[in-house]
């Protein structure tokens, strides 16, 4: 565990997710829809949540695909943005110092173009404070080849999360995609190989077309569906997974409130992540988290930790 700013206080919702990282709240905030954190701290309290998931941080900068490269659709959104990001280093120079005073779990997103630039961006990152785990994104569905391609492979993915335990004691959560034949050979690939948690679902491929213009709406043609119109899709991935590994589960797709985040935790995640609805109430994480707080404080109530996985199929 790192040494910044983590309260220890256990409330009747922390959770566990194995090798040191322990949450307040078994609520996080998602890759990719809070950028560094500190734009959105002015606006949620991140001490009321289990912790922060940074945008995807890469070995060299990434300018990203050209816009435009968000689109609103249908109960949802879709994006392309492409893994934008400055870098390993300047992440750790810039914006380390800011996550550092967080009283919540910071854990870094990190992408790559090959497994030597996963491995040399958590090197880098292993020897910096404030760092509590890492999230392996092998998942991005609008960025041709690259971590995609990994994502979708069960070797691959074998290969890329036994190279990174190798190197790193810290917690490795791999977020899967669920475009893919078998989302659950993928999950036990990255059970096998050493792998902490598992984060699911990334966003579903989708694409947004103008029948006036003829043109799609975002330059890089398909991107990346969230936001509601997904929740289905994710909590049949993560039920499917639950029944296939025994490590944690951390679910996200298309939360959007309390009702949501309990039916996660009923199909077997231990943790969610709010992503989309960030750009809808940037406060929402923290409402959802109190919710739930209460929710299990209430007399008689069950634990968390017992709801989870308790779906009655029969």
């Amino acid at each position: 565990m790192s040494e910044h700013n983590i309260s220890s206080q256990k409330t009747v919702a922390s959770v566990s997710l194995g090798r040191g990282l322990e949450l307040k709240s078994p609520v996080l905030l998602a890759s990719g829809t809070v950028s560094y954190g500190e734009e959105l701290s002015q606006l949620c309290d991140f001490s009321k949540i289990g912790g922060i998931v940074t945008k995807a941080i890469s070995l060299e900068p990434r300018a990203g695909n050209q816009p435009p490269r968000i689109a609103e659709t249908p109960s949802g959104m879709i994006n392309a943005i492409g893994l934008a990001n400055v870098g390993v280093d300047c992440f750790i120079k810039e914006k380390m110092p800011f996550l550092r005073t967080l009283n919540t779990a910071v854990i870094v997103n990190i992408a790559g173009r090959s497994i030597d630039d996963y491995c040399d961006v958590v090197s880098l990152l292993d020897a910096v404070d404030g760092v509590d785990g890492y999230e392996i994104n092998l998942s991005c569905p609008n960025v041709k080849g690259e971590c995609m391609i990994m994502g979708v492979s069960r070797d691959a993915t074998f290969e890329i999360v036994s190279a990174l335990r190798r190197i790193t004691d810290r917690h490795l959560m791999i977020k899967l995609t669920p475009n893919v034949t078998s989302i659950s050979a993928i999950a036990l690939a990255a059970e096998e190989a050493g792998a902490d948690s598992l984060s699911l679902i990334n966003t579903v491929v989708g694409m947004a077309v103008n029948y006036k213009t003829r043109k799609p709406l975002l330059k890089n043609i398909t991107g990346g569906l969230s936001g509601p119109a997904i929740k289905p899709i994710a909590l049949a991935k993560v039920w499917e997974v639950y029944n296939a590994v025994k490590i944690p589960i951390v679910g996200m797709g298309g939360i959007a409130g309390f009702e949501d985040a309990m039916e996660f935790f009923l199909v077997g995640s231990r943790a969610v992540q709010i992503g989309t609805m960030n750009f809808v109430y940037p406060d929402i994480s923290e409402k959802i988290a109190t919710a739930i707080e209460q929710y299990f404080s209430a007399p008689g109530a069950t634990s968390l930790r017992d709801y989870c996985g308790t779906l009655l199929t029969a």
